[in-house]
Order: structure tokens, then sequence, then C-alpha cells
């Protein structure tokens, strides 16, 4: 009995000392706050999914049409809280893909992001003569939103993403799935910029007869949508991103925010041709075989989702 309590006893202090280096171990720590924001997320599916992008487009409208006062009417800090929550998503499932190999394209993606939008608004190429019509939070020189890489790089993220899951084995050959990205970019824009218009986001002069967006925006989109989504596609190991996306139940649950938000926007102004395009990433969103009744059912407050 006194050899086991002074077993017992030795083997504490082991024990106390390989807790302390779990703590302090950088890969331990990592993973457990994965953990912690994939719990999170899941918890809260039906609300960043849909409480959020359905209440953004009720206040989009709604200050559109001057109904609200003037603090709340779009409200910069508003705006960008829910558009980061929204985001939250894709961003957790992604983070333990991120890694150095990483770090470089999306950091060039970046600074491209920002690079090409002042050429824009100073120059009106390539996306044709525009300006903004709100301030989409602080504003680089009175501008371009400072959080602009949070509004572009997701929804290349997200087309490129959904391309991956429906190409099957033909993401092994670039020129299949790089098409097939920048095709879902440009459909993507064709739900946006019509609904960011109508709204008051911003304009173009001369406004375009696509819902007052010209081809030249969309000329504009092929090229920034060429060059982020080759920068996305070096980025990540491919076979690693696929396997963590078909995993992770609500990788593509930011693309669903943004569906409902600016479909909702599209119908309610009447911009049909807009509206059908997010139909179609409807379509292609329930072919993942990720949203099913089942699914939905689970991410509806008060059930127990499953980890």
């Amino acid at each position: 009995m006194g050899s086991d309590e002074a077993t017992r006893s030795s083997a504490s202090p082991r024990s106390s000392a390989e807790t302390a280096a779990d703590e302090t171990d950088p890969v331990r720590t990592r993973a457990a706050v994965q953990r912690r924001l994939e719990d999170l997320v899941r918890e809260n599916r039906f609300t960043i999914a849909v409480v959020f992008p359905v209440v953004g487009a009720i206040s989009l409208l709604a200050s559109a049409a001057e109904l609200l006062p003037p603090p709340l009417a779009y409200n910069p800090l508003l705006l960008l809280f829910g558009t980061l929550v929204m985001r939250s998503p894709l961003v957790v499932a992604l983070l333990p893909e991120i890694d150095r190999r990483a770090l470089v394209p999306l950091v060039v993606l970046t600074a491209y992001t920002y690079a090409i939008e002042f050429v824009g608004v100073r120059t009106g190429w390539p996306y044709g003569p525009f300006e903004y019509g709100i301030e989409l939070g602080p504003m680089l020189a009175g501008e371009v939103p400072l959080a602009l890489p949070l509004f572009f790089v997701p929804l290349v993220l997200n087309a490129y993403l959904l391309s991956l899951l429906l190409l099957g084995e033909r993401i092994e050959h670039a020129l299949p799935r790089l098409f097939a990205a920048v095709a879902a970019v440009l459909a993507i824009d064709l739900v946006l910029d019509p609904g960011a218009v109508a709204i008051g986001f911003w304009s173009y002069d001369p406004s375009g007869g696509y819902y007052g967006v010209p081809l030249s925006n969309y000329r504009g989109w092929l090229l920034s949508g060429t060059v982020a989504v080759v920068l996305v596609d070096l980025a990540f190991d491919r076979a690693a991103v696929v396997e963590r996306v078909r995993a992770c139940e609500f990788a593509l649950d930011d693309l669903v925010s943004f569906v409902l938000l600016w479909g909702t926007i599209n119908v309610l102004y009447g911009q049909w041709l807009a509206a059908g395009v997010a139909g179609l990433f409807c379509l292609a969103l329930a072919r993942t075989d990720r949203y099913d009744l089942a699914i939905v059912r689970r991410t509806l407050p008060g059930s127990h989702p499953q980890k």
C-alpha cells in the first residue's frame, strides 16, 4: 500500500508537467482553439447562415428606402460586424489549411485587391467609371474600403471551393479547374453588383444595361477574378483543401449567406435575372450533398448538431 502511494505521488508531478507542456505546445493550442471555433460555428449555424443575411437584407433595404434613422442607416460598424459573422464559417473551415505556403499568395492577393480597386476608382479601368455611394467602414484615402479584402477574397474562395466540390476528378486538370472557378466568380458578381447598385453601395457613370451595371465591369471582374483564382490555387494544397471541405459541413455556409442576402435584395427589386443566377447557386449548393433536409433540421435552434 505504501509503495502504491509512492508510485501515485511520484507519477503526479509528471502528470502536471505533461499538462503544462500540453498547454504551452503551440500545435496542441492551435488544435484546441480550432475545435472551440468549430463548435461555436456548428452551434450557431442557423443564426450565421440564415438569420444574419435575412436581417442584413431587411436593414439594407430599409436604409435604401430611408426608413431607418441616420445612426442605423448603412451603419458601417454594423455592416462590418455582419460581414465578419457571415464570413466566419469559411474562415474557420480554412484555418487548418493556412500555412507558410499559403501566406505569400494570400498576402499578394490582398495587396492586389487594394491596388486594382484604387486604379479602378481613380481611372475607371478595368471596371468602368464608378464611385462608392456610402462608406463601407473606414476608407483608405477616402476612396477604397479598408475592409475590401474581407468583401472580395471570400467571394473568390467560395467560388473556388464550390468548383472543387462539383468538378470531382476533373480538378486534377488545371484548365477546367481554373475555368470553373473564374466562371463562378463572374456568376457571383452577376448577383452582387446589381443588388449593390440598387441599394446604393456604388454606382457607374454611365450606368449599364444589366440593372445599371456596364459590361466593362465584367471585363474587369474577368481580369481580377482570374488573378485571384490563380493566387488561391497556388496558396493551398488542393487535395488537403478538398478533403477538409468535404469533411467540414459548414465550409460553404458563407456562400449560403451570400445567396440569401443578395438573392433577396434582387428579388425585392425585381431584378429577376440576377435572382435567377442566385437560384442557380442554390442548385449548385444542393449538388454538394451538404444541404439536405436532415442537415437543415440539425442547424435549427434547439437542435443538437453532430460533431
